[in-house]
């Protein structure tokens, strides 16, 4: 994408300044535009590509100026270059610069051909928009303090990332295989969420997208997470800890997720106070009609301050934050089994594999790229003699673009280093064949998400070594749903250590 910068802008004075002062200025702009402007732009690059000014008028007390710029010395760091350079001229006639007055900011970027124009129309500081011949035509509203914390430059980097995003075409993409197991039988069976509901393992919950878990389904996923521990977690060394489930918007900043988590969280508000009083009216309201009164609610709540959990690792690094990790400790592995995580699910709830409300294991591990991929393939090893030898199921693995460049619109390249299944910044999944509807199931991952996390968080390794991390969450109701769909709810068809660690059926309740 091709961008071109105009800025229009006044830097105040301290003093009128005499028609004698014109020169000086002049001579410093041109200055500016042959030395100043190109300090750290590589040679070769065109002139039009670096920042300049094209325009400049002395009026009293104040200087008009006009800067246009390409990919080099963007318009706004070329304006702060030239106040600088003009403060140290005008200092030595004990003139000041005083301020800037921004007039105008506009971008013109040349989208590629065939790459759909992202809308704008809602973008922050965007005053107009407009599309002609595929290129965009951007104006914007900014002060001098927008222009200092780099808000074109984010915006510029916001366009692309929607441009790149108009182009992703989902994961079929983005989807490259890497194993797939013998196939097993794959008669017809039916979904093992009907059965379970049929047999009263389960029932609906009273919120979206919940299940109710009776003693018959729990004792599966107690199997599965003993199966975790007794061949995973423990002989891989993993440490339990438990991270907050109540998810603050810092965290969240810091982790990337604020990038694009809104659509997909259960967000999480508190009383404006715990006065009895102040709330009287509502219990009032619902004593009288029986029902609650939400909209008053709404009144009397502040926030949201966050949300639940929507993945569970990053609550995890504040307890890391600025802190710099010796090199003995590492690799550090870990692991959180202590609560739900929640997540909206825009693409619509089914059965208990698609969940509002679910219950999961969360491997989280860090330390040098070189550790950081050598346990992702200890784990993928791990997974892949549990899946064949213990669980007997019909499954496959492929490399997958990265579920957080996808969820957070990051939808480039992703780094590579060394060789094998899990020997990149990105994510493997693990699928499990259904046979009720001879499709695939997404039932457990192995992410590497290289410094991301410990760069947000600013965690440093003593060594100076760049530090890595990465993640891998199992989820029960996935585990479920994908052993249940192949093996049936009848123990009988059951791995014998599936059966052994599940125990026998045992029903509490029973209806008339």
């Amino acid at each position: 994408m091709q961008v071109h910068f105009t800025l229009k802008a006044s830097v105040q004075l301290s003093a009128i300044i005499s028609p004698d002062f014109e020169d000086i200025i002049r001579k410093a702009a041109e200055e500016a535009n042959n030395v100043i402007f190109r300090k750290g732009v590589p040679s070769g690059i065109d002139d039009s590509e670096i920042g300049r000014i094209t325009g400049i008028t002395v009026k009293e007390n104040y200087i008009e100026i006009t800067i246009e710029s390409g990919t080099y010395t963007r318009v706004h760091d070329a304006l702060f270059r030239f106040r600088k350079y003009l403060a140290q001229i005008l200092g030595k006639y004990r003139v000041g610069v005083r301020g800037i007055e921004v007039h105008s900011y506009d971008i013109t970027a040349t989208l590629d051909s065939g790459v759909p124009v992202p809308n704008l129309s809602k973008l922050p500081f965007v005053k107009s928009a407009r599309n002609d011949e595929n290129k965009l035509i951007i104006s914007l509203s900014l002060s001098a303090s927008d222009l200092e914390n780099k808000v074109p430059d984010r915006i510029l980097r916001l366009i692309e990332e929607k441009a790149e995003a108009s182009q992703y075409g989902g994961k079929g993409e983005h989807w490259d295989l890497i194993f797939e197991s013998e196939q097993k039988n794959r008669s017809k069976k039916e979904n093992p969420t009907d059965e379970m509901l049929a047999k009263g393992w389960i029932k609906h919950g009273l919120s979206r997208g919940q299940w109710i878990y009776g003693p018959e389904a729990v004792r599966l996923f107690r199997a599965f997470e003993r199966l975790v521990m007794e061949k995973i977690i423990g002989p891989l060394g993993f440490t339990e800890m438990i991270f907050p489930k109540l998810v603050p918007w810092e965290v969240w900043m810091k982790s990337g997720h604020a990038k694009g988590v809104y659509p997909e969280i259960y967000y999480v508000s508190v009383p404006k106070t715990r006065d009895p009083l102040f709330w009287e009216e509502v219990s009032d309201y619902f004593k009288v009609t029986g029902e609650v009164p939400v909209d008053l609610i709404r009144d009397k709540i502040d926030g949201p301050i966050g949300g639940l959990c929507y993945a569970q690792c990053p609550s995890f690094w504040p307890f890391l934050q600025g802190e710099t990790l010796t090199n003995d400790c590492l690799p550090a592995k870990i692991f959180d089994r202590s609560g739900t995580s929640h997540r909206y699910e825009s693409g619509g709830i089914h059965g208990i594999e698609r969940v509002d409300e679910f219950h999961r294991i969360e491997i989280l591990w860090l330390g040098t790229p070189e550790e950081t991929v050598a346990i992702a393939e200890s784990l993928h090893e791990a997974y892949k003699k549990v899946f064949i030898e213990i669980m007997e199921l019909d499954w496959r693995c492929a490399r997958v673009t990265p579920w957080f460049m996808a969820q957070e619109g990051l939808l480039g390249d992703v780094k590579e280093t060394g060789t094998g299944c899990c020997s990149s910044i990105g994510t493997t999944d693990y699928e499990a064949f259904l046979p009720y509807n001879e499709t695939w199931l997404e039932f457990q991952n192995v992410s590497i998400n290289g410094d991301k996390y410990p760069k947000g968080f600013n965690v440093k390794i003593q060594s100076g070594s760049e530090c890595w991390s990465g993640c891998s969450g199992i989820g029960l109701e996935r585990w479920t749903a994908a052993f249940l769909a192949q093996k049936g709810l009848d123990m009988a068809g059951w791995p014998e250590l599936i059966k052994e660690y599940a125990g026998r059926e045992k029903s509490v309740f029973k209806f008339c």
